[in-house]
């Protein structure tokens, strides 16, 4: 047997740059790079390793674990799967900072390859910088962390080990039904130790992304199935656009007309003005898709793991003879709503199911419902889109009890913007290239853009909605970028989320990848604002304000924050927009720029888009002093009688 001797670290590298996928006859390159920050955790061994032979990898230096690692998930998101970054990190707090990516990588169904250094096997200089040290059990360090979020976990401790962690390591990276975050710790010692290892591991490998066939037994079950329903409605998961069935679910859908609605992972598989694309679904889906969801008599969900934002926690399908029939590579997903289960590859199925439908003459009975309710959402849409500031007696889109007169006021006079959120993202619907890729992950924004946003470009819309993870956007939009340099990629965000992570904006400096950041100010966690006062509280800790030292509470008034000069010392072209002309300015001139640009919008808080015949199933207090918390929870309650129990 001939063997190379390399450290644990030189021999990882050399695996990783020899890692491919095939999909459908097509071999491409699986680990594009390394996204690293190093430390003294992993800068001697892996450091070291990539210094010296990194071969084809590319190595790109973040600026916090947490916002390189969802650079890392938005760009194989955004490579359907099929491409990625290993993110390496020191121990302690590098390590720790990737856990909340972790989550968000699994959450979503990506793959994500995390490599964090850890303590030392050997224990001899024990407790080393940044070693956490727990009495009852020596063996925990702060990696242990990552096993609550990785679909695979492993450590190192010896270095014949690696062989075995790399090959399952790849094994779920490349699944997609069991695809996610998938962590490797390293300890530094071992990462420089010496082995002899065989050729055949650092050998090319091909990885085959394998498209399941459907069994003729859950075929025909699910013919038997749809052939008994009049109104069958699609559901478009992110399935769809991961096993590059778009055209698959068309031809289906139009051969039995059939209408489709659209999940947040799935929505721009299909242009969103296809005569059977009735948009988004659920809590936060359109009018259209929701009045046919209360009516489907089945529901077909396609590549969809039915998050209670789909499901509008199992509620919105409300016809009392509703079932479910779920095509998914995932055998977990197919059972999911006691539904018939195809488990099974989305693309392949739709071509089967197809084939052995359309002989039967089988047509779906919306007759023109569809037409209808398109062209209801159609008026509801130039309505938002339109909707601007009148005044006093300006009523918002989001009418609860909020001194909403005195909050306006506050805000126009601080900000000197009175411009409404549903307005800007009707201009940028309207301005954006048709090839332009959106990216958003949390806030108010992702319902804003599920209920109106309309995709006229393939896989031009990127949300992060299975965690929903403040910080996301920034840095995924670097990803984005990466993964496709000649598109304009756009990261539409509030203030509450640039806050909290915008780290590889430097980077894209850095990388002259250009971004643009559209930047939502209404100072105040506006969606959680919505969902505590439509629930019976107050405005509590979800504004953005002074504390009152006369109350000794956060009921000052409100802190002004100037995004754009933040943005401009990082060397990004930036501007303040307080009205549509500036806004179209911004606009035009940003994409003339070859430097990260940021649009700092002020924007009048209430002013997104409220929702259409949808609810939620949230915690709400059962005992309260206050009569409008008693009377939310009496409807929740009600509610939750409706709504299907598992």
């Amino acid at each position: 047997m001939k063997t190379v001797r390399l450290t644990v670290a030189q021999a990882l590298v050399k695996f990783l740059d020899n890692q491919y996928v095939e999909f459908d006859g097509k071999v491409t390159k699986f680990v594009e790079g390394i996204w690293g920050i190093f430390g003294h955790g992993n800068v001697l061994g892996l450091g070291q390793a990539l210094e010296q032979d990194s071969g084809d990898l590319i190595l790109r230096q973040g600026r916090n674990e947490q916002g390189m690692a969802h650079a890392a998930i938005g760009f194989a998101k955004q490579n359907l799967r099929k491409k990625i970054y290993a993110c390496t990190s020191s121990v302690g707090p590098g390590a720790a900072n990737m856990i909340t990516a972790a989550a968000t990588a699994t959450a979503n169904r990506i793959p994500l390859l995390l490599l964090p250094g850890d303590t030392f096997a050997t224990r001899q200089p024990d407790p080393v910088l940044q070693q956490m040290e727990q009495f009852h059990d020596l063996t925990l360090t702060t990696n242990d962390g990552f096993r609550a979020v990785s679909k695979y976990w492993d450590r190192v401790n010896r270095p014949e080990q690696l062989m075995t962690a790399c090959i399952n390591a790849m094994r779920v990276l490349t699944d997609p039904a069991d695809t996610g975050a998938v962590t490797i710790c390293l300890p530094q010692d071992v990462q420089g130790e010496a082995y002899d290892f065989p050729d055949y591991f650092l050998q090319k490998r091909i990885h085959r992304i394998e498209r399941t066939p459907p069994t003729d037994e859950m075929l025909q079950t699910a013919l038997q199935l749809i052939q008994t329903k009049k109104k069958p409605l699609l559901i478009c998961g992110g399935g769809v656009r991961y096993s590059e069935a778009a055209e698959q679910l068309k031809a289906f859908a139009q051969a039995f007309d059939i209408p489709f609605a659209e999940t947040q992972a799935g929505k721009s598989a299909v242009f969103s003005d296809y005569y059977l694309n009735v948009g988004g679904v659920g809590e936060t889906g359109c009018l259209s898709a929701n009045l046919l969801a209360k009516e489907a008599d089945l529901v077909i969900g396609v590549g969809t793991r039915y998050t209670d934002f789909t499901t509008s926690s199992k509620w919105i399908f409300q016809n009392p003879d509703v079932t479910y029939l779920n095509i998914n590579a995932a055998r977990f997903d197919a059972y999911k709503l006691d539904g018939v289960q195809v488990t099974a590859d989305a693309k392949k199925t739709l071509e089967k199911l197809t084939a052995l439908l359309a002989p039967t003459g089988y047509r779906a009975q919306w007759g023109g419902r569809i037409a209808e309710v398109k062209q209801l959402f159609a008026e509801e849409l130039h309505r938002v889109y339109h909707a601007t500031y009148t005044g006093k007696g300006f009523v918002p889109e989001v009418d609860d009890r909020l001194d909403r007169e005195t909050v306006f006021d506050e805000f126009i006079k601080l900000t000197g913007s009175c411009m409404t959120q549903s307005r800007v993202l009707g201009i940028l619907n309207e301005t954006l290239d048709d090839t332009a890729v959106i990216v958003g992950a949390a806030g108010s924004l992702p319902g804003d853009l599920q209920r109106t946003w309309q995709s006229k470009g393939t896989d031009t819309y990127h949300l992060e909605y299975g965690y929903s993870c403040m910080g996301y956007e920034i840095n995924a939009a670097l990803g984005v970028k990466i993964a496709h340099p000649q598109r304009e990629v756009y990261a539409l965000l509030g203030d509450g989320s640039y806050m909290m992570l915008h780290s590889e904006l430097v980077t894209s400096i850095q990388e002259h990848r250009k971004i643009n950041v559209v930047l939502f100010d209404n100072m105040t966690n506006g969606c959680i604002n919505n969902l505590e006062i439509g629930h019976g509280m107050d405005s509590y800790g979800t504004e953005f304000r002074f504390r009152n030292k006369d109350t000794n509470k956060l009921d000052g008034g409100f802190v002004p924050v100037d995004f754009a000069m933040n943005a401009a010392s990082y060397g990004c072209k930036t501007y303040k927009v307080t009205t549509e002309e500036e806004l179209y300015a911004a606009l035009a001139d940003a994409k003339k720029q070859t430097v990260s640009t940021l649009i700092d919008v002020k924007v009048l808080p209430k002013t997104m888009v409220h929702g259409y015949g949808d609810w939620w199933n949230v915690g709400l207090a059962s005992v309260s002093e206050k009569d409008t918390v008693k009377e939310a929870y009496e409807e929740l309650r009600q509610r939750r009688s409706e709504a299907r129990r598992y």
